[in-house]
């Protein structure tokens, strides 16, 4: 029996097929690698994946053993604590790489008709971004780990209406407790990949039905030079791509190593504790106004900012 007829018939896929499929034409603005950062957070969040699922296998999500399972996976599990800084690396360029693309989009108005449910569907890959990496470090179990998940959830719980059932979700109860940790390995290892996996797929799926904005530099050749191929051309640069940041995550992992704090103390408030980098500017912002304002407004931007397409319509309507 030939291998070749065989595949064939059960996937009904010619060479033809395939050929036309990848040779779709990529505007030229994409060799710059400002323009190809959409496949940076893809790559960075399939590392996540794949080491999530290792740590996973030693982790014991309760207040007893967390603590106690992620100093046995940095010393007792053969290169545990190279895969759990490669996680925490691969976490924190995921978040910057995420930013860095939502304001590229903003600041060349890519936003705009027809793709403003792509910008919002990016908005939500960007807060599930976030999210990820709060309920990431809230599993440590270490002060800034108890502290922050704490002060997260009485921020919460100042939200009108809503508040208080929403800390209740987040903390599975009135205050932290021995579902709290469960909890948070839940949203982090099951519901935001699976959310993520979703909002990945519609966002390519709307960038395959719209295509790419394309813009023009005064460098680049006129006519069809415009474009190039996806396969090989752009496939080279995305694996380049991939490739640079396989060593920058293996170089930062082995000079700067996932460290851990001390383990969570709920009666001791550590002094000048600190969120991570990504949620210092809200940290600020809360530090600088009352409670309720602070929250209340930062939820307005953050409104603001999903409905910044349809804004920025109505605006160059208003002063065209």
């Amino acid at each position: 029996m030939k291998i070749g007829p065989w595949i064939s018939e059960r996937i009904p896929i010619t060479g033809e097929q395939i050929r036309h499929f990848t040779s779709e034409p990529v505007p030229h603005h994409l060799k710059r690698w400002w323009f190809a950062l959409g496949g940076t957070p893809a790559y960075l969040f399939l590392v996540q994946i794949f080491t999530g699922i290792l740590l996973a296998m030693y982790y014991q999500p309760t207040q007893g053993g967390a603590y106690e399972s992620i100093r046995a996976i940095g010393t007792d599990i053969t290169y545990g604590w190279f895969i759990r800084s490669i996680h925490k690396w691969a976490a924190t360029l995921m978040v910057a790489a995420v930013i860095l693309h939502q304001m590229r989009v903003f600041f060349t108005g890519a936003y705009r008709r027809p793709r403003e449910l792509n910008w919002m569907f990016g908005m939500f890959l960007l807060l599930c971004t976030l999210m990820g990496g709060f309920t990431g470090y809230s599993l440590v179990y270490e002060q800034l780990s108890y502290w922050g998940a704490t002060v997260a959830s009485n921020l919460t719980e100042s939200v009108p209406i809503l508040g208080t059932p929403l800390k209740r979700f987040l903390l599975a109860g009135d205050g932290y407790n021995e579902n709290t940790l469960p909890r948070f390995f839940i949203l982090h290892a099951a519901i935001l990949p699976v959310t993520m996996t979703l909002l990945i797929g519609i966002h390519i799926l709307l960038i395959r039905l719209l295509g790419i904005t394309e813009l023009k530099f005064e460098d680049e050749p006129p006519g069809e030079k415009r474009h190039f191929r996806f396969f090989p051309d752009h496939f080279l640069t995305e694996l380049g791509i991939g490739l640079f940041l396989m060593i920058l995550l293996c170089t930062l992992s082995m000079i700067f190593p996932a460290e851990m704090g001390p383990k969570a103390n709920p009666l001791t408030t550590p002094e000048g504790i600190k969120p991570e980098w990504y949620f210092y500017a809200s940290f600020r912002w809360l530090k600088l106004w009352p409670l309720t304002f602070a929250v209340l407004s930062t939820g307005f931007i953050v409104f603001i900012a999903f409905a910044w397409p349809f804004i920025d319509a109505l605006l160059r309507r208003l002063f065209k």
